[in-house]
């Protein structure tokens, strides 16, 4: 049984059926050939957690995409916190910070409403803490001393989902229009990782340590998750790349869930479903 799906950047895509993995052959992406599976019994993790979303991992050295579906993985979603990642990129590239230990001063006042109330982070801040406890505020005053079409410029040319900055508030990121897809994200996950972003070694290797997570035995993980309630729906994230054994497998997890069926899990779910598939895959414990 056999059918053509629009996977990836508008290419067309064989899907043979299987019991649990659909095989896209001979699949290109941007040009050189790579393999894409579908695997379908990755929802049932999403079942689990009461939220609908999909997932995207790409094997480096095999050229090879995993996914869990092929409609969701290429919407586009608020990036939320994980827009911190190409946003310190910007921060350094425009020289707004010199580097990841500038402390930004707590402006005395936050919306509790809007990001939550969370007292452990008011108060000054290096941008590595921030990036590090997402403490949101640090960024978005940092990003009010950038020009927004600065924002455009570079998000136009690192191919940052739509690019579209118009929100009229600071964290444009959080609320409004901007929106990135899962495919997207792993695309500037691998272009970061590749150093082929209109930015110096120097901030792309600052970005690099920042993101480090978890360093153990079996590998290291630089990665950065993300959450806004914008319109009454959780949207949520876990976007970054596992180095192992000599190769890079970059993954972005994305959630939904209406805030009407709000969950308490919903947080840990973001980590515990890519947790649950990189497992799967045998790539980690």
């Amino acid at each position: 049984m056999r059918q053509v799906f629009q996977l990836i950047s508008g290419i067309a895509f064989i899907i043979i059926f299987n019991s649990f993995e659909l095989l896209a052959q001979s699949a290109k992406i941007d040009g050189p050939t790579e393999r894409v599976i579908v695997r379908s019994d990755i929802q049932r993790y999403f079942d689990q957690c009461g939220v609908t979303g999909s997932v995207v991992i790409y094997d480096n050295a095999k050229r090879q995409w995993t996914v869990s579906d092929t409609n969701q993985i290429n919407s586009r979603y608020l990036p939320a916190s994980t827009f911190k990642i190409i946003n310190l990129l910007i921060f350094l590239e425009t020289k707004t910070i010199p580097d990841e230990r500038y402390i930004v001063k707590w402006p005395g006042v936050t919306d509790t409403v809007k990001y939550g109330y969370r007292p452990d982070i008011y108060h000054d801040i290096s941008v590595k803490e921030a990036f590090e406890v997402s403490a949101g505020w640090a960024f978005i005053e940092t990003a009010k001393k950038i020009d927004r079409s600065v924002y455009k410029d570079y998000l136009v040319r690192c191919g940052y989902g739509n690019a579209n900055v118009s929100f009229k508030e600071a964290d444009f990121w959080n609320f409004g229009p901007l929106g990135v897809s899962p495919v997207e994200q792993v695309k500037l996950l691998k272009n970061v990782y590749d150093g082929k972003l209109p930015f110096s070694k120097r901030n792309t290797d600052i970005l690099k340590r920042v993101m480090i997570t978890e360093q153990n035995p079996s590998g290291t993980i630089h990665a950065k998750t993300g959450w806004t309630m914008a319109g009454g729906i959780n949207t949520g994230w876990w976007i970054g790349y596992l180095k192992k054994k000599g190769n890079v497998y970059f993954f972005a997890t994305q959630l939904l869930q209406d805030r009407k069926n709000n969950r308490a899990d919903f947080s840990r779910c973001r980590k515990d479903i890519t947790r649950a598939v990189l497992k799967d895959l045998q790539l980690i414990n």
